[in-house]
């Protein structure tokens, strides 16, 4: 038996997302922007699913920019808040996905914006009386923070800290993309600037996602050489992608109670299994449901005499987990999130992440696996 429990890093393409596509790579191939019928079919797909996604959102169609994905979007909305909105000081945290940790090191580096990290906790809650802190000091602001964090869970008060913001003057963007068609958003009454989406994360297309910007914010293009999304984004349109979005967006909004409610509910039982077999467990993050995104638990485990082995182990074993974010397999370093947590790093974790597709049958198939490694190797 084979478990795939890494849908934070990407999920299984859905079966009803791949029929929407296979006649948009089969017959609509005009390029979107050649005027000609050929053309003016791919154009029109493009714009019913920018619709369709605004409407999911509450916002405008003109505020969604497609993009390649969750790091370019982030890119874009970072370095547009400097070129184009003046922003002098970036405030962020140390557990941002390298999207956003990496692009503001580098804009701070290259062009002096003034960078701060707020403090987190040791579950990776944002200290908010430190954030209305560095709000205080001088110069225009961003603020971004992400919404579910992908290695550990922790959710943001989003609608709290876009408050505060909004109190100081600042700007506001949030990584949404492990919380994008999970949760609703809606952007009439959540004020904030910039949002980020990645198809993949909610059995879409890899190589196709999007940027939210408020109507009220200047943006930059990030990639030049081309007039497509009104000059922003430049780049023949991924017309199959853009329309699998859509679709995978349509699918996750159906019926999203009901997928929050089967995959909170395999966490919670994962959660309680683990705590009784071991005697010395503890879990990354938060996992209070009002707290923690439901599709992703982090479990630090005893200390073992293998640590180093334990993916690779459930691997054999046939088990699909990862040790954190999938954007930094092979790295020589450890888990910036953990770090920044101040986690114990002597103890083994893994990070499990789950879908609308995960079975009960397959978390006790995990399970059975998972002890099984552990009375061979505890120290």
């Amino acid at each position: 038996m084979a478990v795939y429990l890494d849908n934070a890093a990407t999920t299984p393409i859905a079966p009803e997302v791949v029929d929407a596509m296979i006649p948009i790579l089969k017959d609509s191939f005009g390029n979107p922007s050649s005027t000609h019928s050929f053309g003016r079919k791919s154009k029109a797909l493009i714009e019913t699913s920018r619709r369709s996604i605004a409407k999911h959102m509450n916002c405008q169609p003109a505020e969604i920019i497609f993009t390649s994905g969750g790091t370019e979007a982030d890119n874009m909305a970072i370095n547009s808040s400097v070129h184009k909105m003046g922003v002098t000081h970036i405030i962020t945290s140390s557990i941002e996905h390298h999207a956003v940790g990496h692009t503001a090191i580098n804009i701070h580096k290259t062009e002096g914006v003034k960078l701060s990290l707020v403090k987190v906790d040791s579950k990776g809650n944002v200290d908010l009386n430190d954030l209305e802190r560095l709000l205080q000091e001088d110069g225009k602001a961003l603020v971004s923070l992400m919404h579910a964090n992908n290695e550990i869970a922790t959710l943001l008060p989003i609608k709290q800290v876009s408050i505060l913001c909004r109190r100081y003057g600042a700007l506001f963007h949030s990584d949404t993309v492990q919380s994008m068609a999970h949760y609703t958003f809606d952007l009439e009454d959540l004020d904030i600037d910039y949002i980020t989406c990645a198809a993949h994360k909610f059995h879409g297309p890899k190589g196709s996602g999007f940027l939210y910007v408020n109507k009220k914010v200047a943006m930059d293009s990030l990639i030049h050489g081309g007039a497509q999304e009104r000059g922003l984004r430049g780049g023949t349109e991924n017309v199959p992608g853009i329309v699998g979005l859509a679709k995978a967006m349509n699918l996750a909004y159906e019926d999203l109670d009901a997928h929050q409610k089967h995959v909170q509910g395999l966490k919670t039982y994962m959660i309680n299994e683990l705590t009784e077999f071991f005697d010395q467990v503890d879990f990354y993050g938060e996992i209070d449901p009002d707290k923690s995104l439901y599709t992703v638990l982090n479990v630090c485990f005893p200390k073992t005499s293998k640590a180093s082995m334990l993916l690779f182990t459930l691997d054999l074993k046939g088990i699909a987990v990862s040790g954190g974010s999938a954007c930094s397999s092979g790295a020589s370093v450890g888990s910036h999130v953990l770090t920044g947590i101040g986690a114990d790093m002597t103890r083994p974790n893994a990070r499990f992440s789950f879908s609308r597709y995960t079975t009960k049958e397959e978390i006790d198939f995990a399970l059975e696996q998972v002890k099984t490694v552990f009375e061979k190797t505890l120290v």
